[in-house]
């Protein structure tokens, strides 16, 4: 990336020498990305992240569609505010679909099936084999959200997948770049109109530093990585419900390595947020809504959880720098800042 970015600028769509080596970088880069996942190189599409990636495939659609009500904004809004006809499967606490459930509900009409691979909030992830296979044996495409799994777990790209999208930044690459695999033959319509880039799909210069860091941030991957992650997570919880009672980790189903959301019974999710951030331990809650506040998680109150439960909860993610120690760090401190709140809570309801 440093190297692309020292110059000179070089637009793989010009016809001198700087531009058909830039051209040759994004060749190479599509290539070697395509290779990672088992695909072909036309049947990758370069993006600028997992959110146009699915709002490209997903305003393709008609008919009828099943997905669920726990997905990224990116699937929820831009389905909602579609012409498909929506079946938004329950996931109840399991926090993810399963695929008798999704069986159940195809009909003739059935377009497309949408789902994330692991749930960005929970961290649960789908039996993405199952429903592949399933896909794959009904003929109905398998439309998937692979942002918050690539890069966490190992992908599989299972015949009855038709499409998935990612995000670079979610596994330590650039931000601002993603992908969209399409397999062939199927086609889409572009989201864009304008030049012939990316095979006609997506027009627009390429934003080639950020495509060759994608690719780069990819080879990096190894099952080493998940499995440490994996083994902090674990660490992180198991330190987390010893040190502070009355906890409750949302989402019974199971869950990609890096990720965990946490009830702090009796705690206000916002405070603890902010006293958290405070004392340098960043995690998240809820969702920014339009007037600043925070809100309780959609995600939450659509697995059945109440609340007040969900406004307790907050979300933890690991990524492969973190260490054991700023996990003993971590839960120090937010020990140490739940009891105070619980302990000003008891103060108030006895006062």
């Amino acid at each position: 990336m440093h190297l692309e970015l020292s110059g000179p600028p070089a637009n793989p769509s010009s016809a001198h020498s700087f531009g058909q080596r830039a051209k040759g970088l994004l060749s190479k880069a599509r290539s070697r990305t395509a290779a990672y996942f088992g695909a072909k190189p036309e049947e990758i599409f370069f993006t600028s992240g997992g959110t146009e990636g699915l709002n490209t495939i997903l305003r393709s659609l008609k008919g009828h569609v099943i997905t669920t009500a726990i997905e990224h904004s990116a699937v929820h809004h831009t389905l909602r505010a579609s012409s498909v006809e929506l079946t938004e499967l329950p996931v109840g606490l399991w926090g993810a679909p399963q695929p008798a459930q999704v069986e159940e509900a195809i009909r003739p009409d059935t377009a497309a099936i949408v789902l994330s691979a692991a749930n960005g909030e929970t961290g649960v992830k789908i039996d993405l084999e199952a429903m592949a296979a399933l896909c794959h044996k009904r003929g109905i495409p398998l439309l998937i959200d692979a942002v918050a799994a690539i890069g966490k777990e190992p992908f599989t790209l299972y015949p009855g997948i038709a499409s998935f999208a990612l995000s670079a930044h979610k596994f330590h690459g650039p931000k601002g770049v993603g992908l969209l695999y399409l397999r062939a033959p199927t086609s889409f319509p572009s989201l864009f109109t304008g030049g012939a880039q990316e095979m006609g799909r997506r027009a627009g210069t390429e934003n080639l530093a950020g495509i060759l860091g994608l690719q780069e941030a990819l080879s990096l991957l190894s099952p080493q990585i998940t499995e440490k992650m994996l083994a902090l997570r674990m660490y992180l919880e198991q330190s987390l419900t010893q040190a502070i009672p009355d906890t409750t980790i949302n989402g019974l189903g199971p869950r990609i390595a890096n990720t965990t959301n946490i009830a702090f019974h009796g705690v206000d999710g916002e405070t603890l947020l902010m006293q958290l951030d405070l004392a340098g331990v960043a995690v998240s809650h809820g969702s920014a809504c339009s007037s600043g506040s925070l809100e309780p998680s959609r995600v939450l109150i659509n697995m059945g959880i109440d609340r007040k439960r969900a406004r307790s909860s907050i979300r933890f993610s690991l990524s492969r720098f973190n260490t054991k120690s700023d996990i003993d760090r971590a839960v120090a401190i937010t020990a140490h800042i739940v009891a105070q709140l619980r302990a000003l809570s008891n103060r108030c309801h006895h006062s």
